[in-house]
């Protein structure tokens, strides 16, 4: 029997190279790409992390089997018996539990339905359960590989997942703090701070993220994904080069010595005594940032650290400093546009499905109403029967034929004779 080498998307020199190394000859090769369609990326500022998990859970997943990534032991536990409190089949799972509890966590998470595991990364490695609805981070992952390995644990079954991450300015110090007290060289340390400037990128881009993503690992998606927030959801964009000139110059104003609170206080005219201390109610900058609050000086940071126009300095305790690519935008001559972060309250008015302007919501509602029906007759989540994006499909294409109805996304034969003249019902009962 020929030998057979299986490769993940490369180029022609990494694949010749690695059929080379393991002494393949003239083995097939059977070339995939990393694009994973039915996975939904979704990631998002945290504000209150356990209550925006919460309401992630409950809305989407009430009943289905996860994972939920942490970066300490500490918060694993803490989570995982939080959310048993709100009923929920939760399991903590770490290095640091004994082997007889890990193994029967996971023995639990594969055997039963509906777990959720809180876990470090030290979860995951041969763990193939088909049915795993969502894979959530409460902290930012350190790479993108990691980030990429860690969510493809997700619906191995081809059936629509959720990749849903929170992360904040926070998530980034901290794992610049462990980076720098590292016993790593310095050169594995500028490997791994490139790592997470990559994975920074990814979660402030406004653009396709699954494009993004699979730019990373060298494969090519000519259209945007539309599975993902920034297509289902636009982000909303503004001119914040003026902002950013201000913020950079703040920084080098104030010496490059001081963490985002303080720069902010000086931009904002605070009296604080610190401020008094070192005179920076003298500097031009002083004052000169009352447009915006003190929420939106700290979206225009994090966004000026994520793309690299400032770094953290953790050997000085959290302080600011300008990045070499800052220059020509302090001199102005490049503009940036910035995300416009959503307010606390405009986020609890958002629904969390997107809706076209022009689609019918009435019908919308109908074939969500009929989809509740029958996955409640069969004890199964509704994204089971047909995901959001196929019902908004009917509302656009309103198919009137079985026909018509399978040449729906996501409509396979065996969905086709169970679920069609369901839905085919409420549609022609609508238009008449």
């Amino acid at each position: 029997m020929p030998r057979i080498a299986l490769t993940a998307t490369a180029d022609e020199r990494t694949r010749t190279g690695i059929v080379h190394r393991l002494d393949l000859g003239e083995a097939r090769q059977f070339i995939a790409g990393f694009d994973r369609p039915n996975i939904r990326y979704r990631i998002a500022l945290k504000h209150n992390a356990r209550q925006q998990l919460l309401r992630f859970l409950k809305d989407e997943h009430p009943e289905d089997a996860g994972i939920i990534y942490c970066l300490s032991r500490k918060k694993t536990e803490e989570t995982a018996y939080w959310l048993q409190e709100q009923g929920f089949k939760a399991l903590p799972y770490h290095a640091g539990l004994n082997s007889e509890t890990r193994a029967d966590h996971q023995s639990r998470f594969l055997r039963e339905e509906g777990v959720i595991v809180v876990a470090t990364i030290a979860f995951g490695m041969g763990i193939d359960k088909p049915d795993v609805r969502f894979v959530a981070h409460l902290d930012l992952p350190k790479t993108v590989e990691s980030y990429y390995q860690e969510t493809g644990r997700g619906g191995r079954d081809g059936e629509p997942t959720d990749a849903w991450m929170i992360y904040g300015l926070q998530d980034v110090i901290k794992l610049r703090q462990m980076m720098e007290g590292s016993d790593g060289s310095e050169e594995h340390k500028r490997a791994e701070q490139h790592r997470l400037n990559a994975m920074l990128g990814l979660c402030e881009i406004t653009s396709c993220r699954r494009q993004v993503l699979l730019n990373y690992f060298g494969d090519d998606l000519p259209e945007p994904c539309g599975n993902c927030d920034n297509c289902l959801e636009p982000v909303d964009t503004w001119d914040g080069t003026e902002a950013a000139q201000m913020a950079l110059s703040a920084v080098y104003r104030t010496g490059q010595r001081f963490g985002v609170k303080h720069v902010v206080d000086v931009l904002l005219g605070a009296e604080t005594d610190k401020i008094s201390q070192y005179g920076h109610d003298q500097l031009p900058t002083y004052g000169i940032g009352k447009s915006l609050d003190n929420n939106q000086w700290s979206s225009v940071f994090r966004q000026l650290v994520a793309r690299g126009y400032l770094c953290v300095d953790m050997e000085r305790f959290g302080a600011m400093r300008l990045e070499e690519k800052c220059r020509p935008l302090l001199r102005g001559e490049e503009p940036i546009e910035l995300r416009r972060d959503i307010k606390k309250k405009e986020a609890k008015r958002l629904t969390k499905t997107y809706l076209p302007e022009d689609m019918d919501t009435a019908l919308w509602e109908a074939l969500r109403e009929c989809r509740r029906e029958l996955a409640d007759e069969q004890g199964i989540p509704p994204y089971i029967i047909f995901h959001d994006r196929t019902l908004q499909e009917m509302c656009v294409t309103v198919p009137q034929t079985l026909e018509q109805f399978g040449q729906l996304g996501g409509v396979g034969e065996r969905k086709l004779d169970k679920y069609g003249p369901a839905f085919l019902q409420v549609i022609n009962e609508y238009l008449a």
